[in-house]
């Protein structure tokens, strides 16, 4: 409805058509914020507990209850807290980037080129994941306070990186954005393997329904569908802004490329140029 930003609104095959691909790094500083982010990834696996093993024929043979105690597969309280941490702090680099071209255009008092709307929108976006995902369950006051300090170091350090160098800002968010995509396709993966057995039939948020408008039966697989959805086209969004000038105009504003480009390569303007 109006009450939201544009967002894209996804059909069945749509959904089924996001892959986990990776930008290949074009140079020293590319490689660098690869390597940052996977650094990044691994400390916050290890330090929330999260595991991707890789189960064998045999593995799959236990039952749900001894794959968890073993520490093989995450339960739905970790999987849920998991997400609403990434959440909470993936909505952060659209509104910082959105408020310094905002203030650079009333600075220069020239015209943004389309890019203001396109971060908010995302930054909106990411938010409504967490609105989503919090009608299952409201974190404690301890999660909240560790959301609370997170964030505060990563919005300001994020704030003085943009000013540095948008490109580099553009293409850590797009790597991220990567590893979000992993996490919801592991997630789904799990799900359909039945072993997040407490949401395997758990109906969709009314909110998720409204949102993404999915059919009134949909259950919470087809909203984490939506969301993998959601992040493979930031991933694509921010690798094709890290390719840009902060001084082109953003050819988002002009058209979006549907699943079919976006759930498969990871970022293109020349790719885009030909679609526009």
């Amino acid at each position: 409805g109006d009450w939201v930003l544009f967002h894209p609104v996804y059909s069945p095959d749509e959904l089924k058509s996001v892959d986990v691909v990776r930008h290949t790094p074009l140079n020293f500083s590319d490689k660098f914020i690869r390597d940052l982010v996977i650094f990044t990834r691994k400390a916050f696996d290890w330090v929330s507990g999260y595991t991707h093993k890789e189960l064998t024929p045999e593995d799959e043979k236990l039952s749900v209850e001894e794959l968890r105690k073993r520490g093989w597969i995450l339960d739905d309280k970790a999987w849920l807290a998991r997400i609403l941490f990434l959440e909470s702090i993936a909505g952060v680099p659209g509104m910082v980037a959105g408020t310094l071209r905002h203030l650079r255009s009333l600075r220069l008092m020239k015209r943004d080129g389309g890019w203001i709307h396109t971060l908010l929108e995302e930054a909106e976006n990411e938010r409504m994941h967490l609105m989503t995902f919090m009608t299952i369950r409201k974190p404690s006051w301890f999660f909240r306070f560790i959301v609370l300090g997170a964030q505060g170091v990563f919005y300001n350090g994020f704030f003085l990186a943009y000013l540095i160098s948008p490109r580099l800002c553009h293409r850590f968010v797009g790597c991220l954005e990567e590893e979000a995509v992993l996490t919801y396709t592991h997630c789904i993966k799990e799900i359909e393997a039945g072993r997040v057995p407490e949401w395997t039939n758990a109906p969709a948020p009314q909110i998720a329904i409204d949102y993404w408008r999915l059919k009134p039966e949909a259950t919470l697989l087809d909203t984490i569908y939506a969301v993998r959805s959601d992040e493979s086209t930031h991933r694509f969004v921010n690798h094709s802004f890290a390719n840009l000038s902060p001084e082109d105009g953003n050819p988002f504003a002009v058209t979006e490329p549907d699943m079919s480009v976006k759930g498969k390569v990871p970022g293109s303007v020349s790719l885009f140029a030909r679609l526009c």
